[in-house]
């Protein structure tokens, strides 16, 4: 299949999973999809129940409580996409046999905390010991939510015409976890300062209130019209992915793109571009055009920081980037270079 790390490509969802999704029920309003976060189905009466599924993480680099936070999250964040919290969940833990039943009550007891900040019930799943597992995937868990069938956002609602919003900033997630996997590095490279941003960024990996705030406590503003959470492939990896899933081209102006200070500093010492690598915490918001300034000013009031940087376009118009005012195609990297920059900083010896 690929030796490239992490997703899977668009073209093989395409060719070996989209078309052999077992049997077809009627009930099922979206299914497995490129660049959509939640499958649907429909239930009786007004409501439809949600599902999105994610692996669970256990890197020891970062720690127990920061592997457990990464678990629960970053499913979370698929989920906030349809405009509602995750309500179930359950977890299947593939561990290593080396980890010790001190250490999975500690993780379990975190992922227990942070499943019940935000409401979600933990209603089963699996838990073994598996000898050779040294991956940082402990397996993999599956979120659960009951909502209005009318009111849930998908990716692929995205209309043309609308405004692209992005929430705080690009690269959150991978400049929080490089800081805190090669610490003496970074604090070398860039300061003491820039360090203690990093790592305090990581935290902000959550984009759930990112989403609910953008839609309102009660799902209320209707001029939202898709989310897309940002993992792989980063900020414009995202927009991406949603311009395909919706059938739309889209326009990105480079200058208006978020990039903080700490995730600048931070990805030139990896070598990475913020644009493209792994940045969980972020949400790409779509909304009608005359309403971009109304939701960038409701997540201010929340201290959200939200900008609009560009719109949806026609399919015939491609998607594209603007730098220094001339238009390009936009490039989609099917493998996320955070990979790479992680894994040569741990084959150099970075501490």
């Amino acid at each position: 299949m690929s030796e490239k790390l992490g997703k899977i490509e668009h073209h093989l969802i395409e060719q070996l999973i989209s078309t052999k999704c077992g049997y077809q029920r009627n009930e099922v309003i979206a299914g497995a999809q490129f660049g959509v976060d939640v499958s649907v189905i429909d239930l009786p009466g007004d409501v439809a129940l949600a599902l999105t599924s994610d692996p669970l993480s256990l890197i020891p680099s970062l720690g127990l409580q920061e592997s457990a936070w990464l678990s629960v999250h970053l499913m979370a964040n698929d989920m906030a996409t349809t405009g509602y919290a995750p309500m179930y969940g359950q977890f299947v833990l593939n561990l290593p046999s080396s980890f010790s039943k001190n250490d999975f009550k500690v993780y379990w007891e975190y992922i227990h905390k942070f499943c019940s900040e935000i409401k979600i019930a933990i209603t089963g799943g699996h838990t073994g010991f598996i000898e050779g597992q040294n991956s940082s995937i402990a397996g993999g868990g599956t979120l659960v939510t009951v909502a209005p069938k009318n009111k849930i956002l998908l990716s692929k609602s995205a209309k043309s015409g609308n405004a692209i919003l992005v929430t705080k900033s690009c690269a959150i997630s991978s400049a929080a976890i490089l800081a805190m996997s090669f610490p003496e590095t970074v604090k070398k490279k860039a300061g003491i300062e820039i360090f203690q941003y990093a790592c305090n960024s990581f935290y902000h990996t959550s984009s759930l209130q990112d989403a609910l705030i953008a839609v309102g406590e009660n799902n209320e503003y209707s001029n939202v019209t898709a989310m897309h959470d940002v993992t792989e492939g980063g900020v414009l990896g995202a927009i991406y992915e949603l311009a395909i899933a919706s059938n739309n081209g889209a326009v990105i102006y480079n200058n208006k793109l978020p990039i903080a200070e700490v995730q600048a500093e931070i990805c030139t010492i990896f070598g990475l571009d913020p644009r493209y690598c792994i940045g969980a915490g972020s949400m790409i918001i779509t909304c009608e055009k005359e309403a971009s300034d109304e939701v960038v000013a409701r997540l201010a009031k929340r201290n959200i920081p939200c900008v609009e940087v560009g719109e949806l376009c026609e399919k015939k118009n491609g998607i594209t980037l603007v730098e220094n005012d001339e238009k390009s195609d936009l490039k989609y990297f099917e493998e996320d270079p955070y990979w790479a920059a992680f894994f040569n900083a741990l084959k150099e010896g970075w501490k």
